[in-house]
This record gives C-alpha cells, structure tokens and sequence, in this order.
C-alpha cells in the first residue's frame, strides 16, 4: 500500500485494487504547488471527501467528471455536487459503511463544519463533517480524521475499528492544534503510525507539526513527517 500526501489534506492512497484520492484540494493547494497534477490523479477508482469546505472538495467535480471515478461523501454534499453534473456518487451518513472493490469506508464523527458560501454571500450546509475510517483487505487500516478537534468518542471510533494508520489534523485555528492533536492520539488510539497534515498551507494555520511531534515524544507511534509529494509505504 503507498499513501502519497498531496499537501494540506489531500492524500492519494495506491492498494492492489484501488486508486483513491481523499480530499482532493490541489490546484489551488499552495502546498501542491510544483507536484504533477496528471500523476497525482492517474487512475483515480474513488475519490473520498471528509466534508463540503471548499479546501477539501477541491478538485473533485472536474476530477470526477474527468476520470468516472465514483465519489463517497455525506447525502448533503452528495446532492449538492449531483447538481454540479457528479454522476457516480455513493453516499452514506456517520456511521454508516460502503463498500468497494478491495476496501470499505466508514463515516465516523469529526467535530467541525461543512457549508459552501455562495456568490450571494449565503453559506449553505453541505452536510456533516466526518472522518474516514479505511478497512483494506489484507493491509494496513486507515483512519483520515477530517478537519476535527479532540473528543472523547475517538475511544470508541478506536474500540470499533482499530485504524493501523492515523491521518491527524495538527494545524490549530479551524481544527486542534498539535499538543492536543498528540494528547488525542495517546489518550484514545493505538496507532502504528501518525501522519500530521492540515498545517503550513495558509498563514493562519501552524506552519510546521513541531508541537505534534514534541508531543508525541516517548510514544510507540511511529511519526511519520512526508513533505509534500512523498510517498509512503506501508506492508
């Protein structure tokens, strides 16, 4: 299995069966800037989205219209990138689970919002913010929290699930920053290996996981710290 981050929280993810891109916020990613847009996106089968915020839809509608690959998210944001001439949709709520060729993907909670504002200056509900729980047959399980703060019910997302791998918002202001981002992942996961994202795109955000990793210190999470277009495998 090989994870690629894409900057921000776009990440392509390559398994036997699969060609996914989570969150795919690339062409005005400034973190995505100088990568190759036609590598990052060959073969896409499924593209995954946390939540309707236009830093993670990104790309998608003209990635989905480009390439036929089928899009997961919430029912809101479904209906809404339907209009948008979206075809293949496969649509769930939190807690709810799809299943694919090779792998499933679970909804689970994020503590965040999702709305798109308009051109008449009205923001609209795009639906729930959630994470997403990857189950892949005979590798390494994935959970990409979304844009989140810490909350206790992660214990229960790790009881039922048990992610391998965790995709771990770091970048303070719009989710948790990275000393508490390090507290979630000690307090309610049992991770093999973290990887920080969600930092060092906008001024606003932290600009580096410095205070993930300090946090994480002594932990038997292996951290992981790709730059930008670094691909990580994982047996």
């Amino acid at each position: 299995m090989k994870l690629t981050w894409l900057g921000h929280a776009a990440f392509r993810l390559e398994t036997a069966k699969a060609k996914i891109l989570i969150d795919p916020f690339l062409t005005h990613n400034p973190n995505f800037q100088g990568l190759d847009l036609k590598d990052a996106t060959e073969g896409v089968t499924q593209i995954l989205l946390t939540h309707g915020h236009a830093d993670h839809v990104g790309d998608t509608i003209a990635l989905a219209k480009e390439t036929g690959a089928t899009v997961f998210c919430n029912a809101d944001l479904g209906d809404w990138l339907s209009k948008r001439g979206v075809e293949k949709l496969e649509l769930a709520g939190t807690g709810g689970t799809v299943s694919f060729d090779g792998f499933t993907v679970t909804l689970t909670n994020a503590l965040h919002s999702s709305a798109e504002v308009t051109e008449d200056g009205i923001a609209h509900s795009l639906g729930s913010a959630n994470g997403l729980m990857l189950h892949l047959e005979d590798e390494p399980s994935i959970l990409h929290m979304g844009d989140t703060d810490i909350f206790s019910d992660m214990g229960l997302i790790n009881e039922l699930h048990a992610p391998d791998i965790g995709i771990v918002p770091v970048g303070d202001r719009f989710t948790m920053g990275g000393a508490v981002a390090a507290l979630a992942c000690q307090r309610f996961f049992d991770f093999k290996h973290a990887i920080p994202c969600h930092y060092g795109t906008f001024g606003l955000l932290d600009q580096t996981p410095e205070k993930f990793v300090k946090g994480m210190e002594g932990m038997k999470t292996n951290v992981e710290v790709p730059k930008p277009g670094t691909t990580l495998s994982f047996d």
